[in-house]
């Protein structure tokens, strides 16, 4: 079996609004001027970088935006562009939450749960209805279209509907799995969080975790529904993915991840006893440091000669404790045998690192070849993303820009092109 990462490319829409509560990043950088078009750059840079390392790579699409359809549910009527006009006079806010390019940050598309851990032996897929924010609330039908086209063939694949509200789900960004290789029976972790008075919201509802966990047939032994620490989310890790990661026998964690590490780690060494659990103490990379730097939002990847590489954003370079922290465990030699540093700026400043703009599948080659290829990459479809990007995305999008009926179109424009460049037909997405 293979692991193919479906990165999500960065919307024409993308803009700085602060729409995300908890999310320290998005917050901090909330009214800054967006660069989308070096944003989607950013990202297909990213997508070659994984090809490069020899590694499948697939791709997720901007969803459409702005999001008119959703406007007319809430009372506003007319063409798309009188709809918008008439909420941006009236209700501004609504107009922002349905610019946000959010879809791009894939980790949060779904949870997936590959053949050999499943009752009937399918990769199943549960699209998240991330109904915690809303900006994030609107993006599940898309999400769900996007699935179903790409993985349709139902002998090798099942996408299940998003989960009701109120049960927060957010998909793998809550979500890890470990096991000997890809292609074995493995264990799945499900993080989800308590919400406290007062604080940061806790997006991942444990009955959500137990659903999903139900719907895709899993053994109940090799399920872990864990705690996230509540230290955790109030430090600003809105997701478990900014704390932990994990890949294969690996779990690469900060100390304060789990409300409950050890009994997270016994249930691991039970389960998996050739498991690694590398945990960054709390005395050397603080979260708040882990936190800053996105350290954990990296991706965990085998590459073809059976190593791991730990690919991470270039903001681990400018926080000291944190470049320290990886040059003494390279050094150490262990399981992770190199770093792959990307400039993400872009992403990150809207709170998303390179675990977030990406949904692992995992798949044998009958699996694989029942993939949709116009969701698949090479070098030459990246140069095809990345001149319709040049040709299409805007250059800059300021806070008021996002009222400008310009950018509307403009983002309509860029969206049409691109599915018409991959070969999709006009309403298939």
């Amino acid at each position: 079996m293979r692991e193919i990462n479906f990165d999500g490319l960065v919307g024409p829409s993308h803009n700085y609004a602060g729409l995300s509560f908890g999310n320290i990043a998005s917050a901090s950088n909330a009214g800054a001027v967006a660069s989308p078009r070096a944003a989607a750059l950013q990202g297909i840079a990213k997508m070659r970088h994984m090809l490069a390392l020899g590694l499948p790579q697939g791709v997720l699409l901007p969803h459409d935006r702005p999001d008119a359809a959703w406007l007319r549910l809430l009372g506003f009527a007319g063409d798309d562009d009188a709809v918008l006009a008439a909420a941006w006079r009236a209700e501004p806010g609504l107009v922002r939450n349905g610019m946000a390019a959010s879809a791009m940050w894939t980790a949060n598309a779904g949870t997936v749960s590959p053949a050999p851990d499943t009752r009937d032996g399918r990769c199943h897929i549960s699209v998240a209805n991330l109904s915690t924010m809303l900006h994030r609330s609107l993006e599940a039908p898309q999400t769900a279209r996007q699935l179903r086209l790409a993985f349709g063939d139902t002998r090798h694949f099942l996408v299940h509907d998003a989960l009701p509200a109120p049960f927060g789900d957010e998909g793998a960004a809550n979500f890890m799995r470990l096991a000997p290789n890809h292609g074995a029976r493995g264990i799945e972790l499900f993080v989800y969080g308590v919400q406290r008075d007062g604080g940061f919201p806790a997006r991942q509802r444990r009955e959500a975790s137990a659903a999903v966990a139900r719907r895709h047939g899993l053994d109940p032994n090799d399920v872990l529904l864990v705690e996230q620490s509540a230290a955790a989310i109030a430090a600003g890790a809105f997701h478990n993915d900014v704390v932990a990661v994990a890949n294969e026998t690996v779990l690469f964690a900060h100390e304060q991840a789990f409300e409950d590490p050890a009994a997270v780690y016994a249930f691991i060494r039970r389960r998996l006893p050739e498991a690694t659990i590398l945990e960054v103490p709390a005395a050397e990379v603080s979260l708040e440091a882990a936190i800053r730097s996105y350290l954990f939002n990296s991706q965990l990847v085998t590459l073809p000669d059976g190593g791991m590489a730990l690919i991470v954003p270039g903001e681990c370079r400018e926080v000291p404790t944190v470049w320290s922290w990886l040059q003494t465990m390279l050094a150490g030699n262990g399981p992770i045998r190199s770093v792959e540093m990307l400039d993400l700026r872009e992403s990150m400043r809207n709170g998303g690192g390179p675990a977030c703009l990406r949904l692992r599948v995992a798949v044998d080659d009958a699996a694989f070849a029942a993939i949709d290829p116009r969701f698949l990459l090479d070098p030459a479809r990246c140069a095809l993303l990345a001149d319709l990007v040049e040709r299409h995305w805007p250059e800059r999008i300021a806070p008021d820009d996002l009222g400008d009926p310009a950018l509307w179109r403009q983002c309509r424009t860029a969206r049409a092109a691109l599915l018409e460049g991959l070969g999709f037909e006009p309403g298939e997405l």
